[in-house]
């Protein structure tokens, strides 16, 4: 056992969750990649293995434990970055039908490399702005969208609500500022055919305070939303 995939155990036991050998081989090769291709381009701020397990892998992982995720159902990952949650999510959950969508090609050459070598040849990457993808066939067809430290939630429920059809979920994945955010977010949810459904509050060890937000789609998202990123970012809902 490799010491990242040790620290990562021991990280992980903390929270009572149990992978197999295979998928922590996988996690220790994808932790490898990202720090190789770090050294080309900023993929994280992370790359000590203590740091990479709690507040990338770990944290990614806990969506699991919070959040019932229906064999096989549909996952889009918006805004996914170096790929969390989506891509720890699949090593964790194979069955799980994952979308990567991103802005940037980069980032995406790079998650292409890791389904590559991992074996995933079922992982969807989709090149675009958030408000753009779901102006496509990707609108009201994800069972969930998720986002991680993308923006605010009201700004996250305009971008991510989309592309969820009606009775999926969309979840958010916060930091110590989800309190505050929830109330913000109140008319967005409610506007773009949400309701609350649950807040799941825990402690990240060193990390420190985290939350998953999850948001039922009770109604189809009006056609007017999402409007262009600018509007949305300077007069969110």
């Amino acid at each position: 056992m490799s010491e990242f995939q040790k620290i990562l155990t021991d990280t992980l036991s903390a929270f009572e969750i149990v992978l197999t050998e295979n998928q922590l081989a996988q996690l220790n090769q994808y932790y490898e990649l990202l720090i190789e291709w770090n050294e080309k381009m900023n993929l994280t701020a992370l790359t000590a293995p203590e740091d990479v397990s709690l507040k990338h892998f770990a944290d990614s992982l806990l969506l699991l434990r919070y959040c019932d995720i229906e064999k096989e159902a549909r996952v889009i990952d918006v805004g996914t970055g170096a790929g969390f949650p989506g891509m720890v999510i699949k090593i964790a959950r194979p069955d799980i039908q994952l979308t990567l969508l991103d802005s940037l090609q980069k980032r995406l050459g790079f998650l292409d490399e890791v389904c590559n070598e991992l074996g995933f040849d079922d992982v969807e990457l989709i090149h675009s702005r958030a408000e753009d993808g779901s102006r496509t066939e990707l609108r009201d067809s994800f069972d969930i969208a998720v986002s991680r430290a993308v923006a605010s939630l009201n700004t996250l429920c305009e971008y991510d609500m989309p592309y969820v059809k009606v009775g999926g979920r969309f979840i958010a994945m916060k930091g110590k500022e989800a309190r505050e955010e929830m109330s913000a977010a109140e008319n967005a949810i409610h506007t773009l055919g949400g309701e609350l459904l649950q807040k799941h509050d825990f402690i990240l060890g060193e990390a420190g305070e985290r939350s998953i937000i999850e948001i039922k789609k009770i109604a189809a998202t009006p056609d007017a939303y999402p409007r262009r990123s600018k509007h949305i970012k300077n007069k969110p809902l």
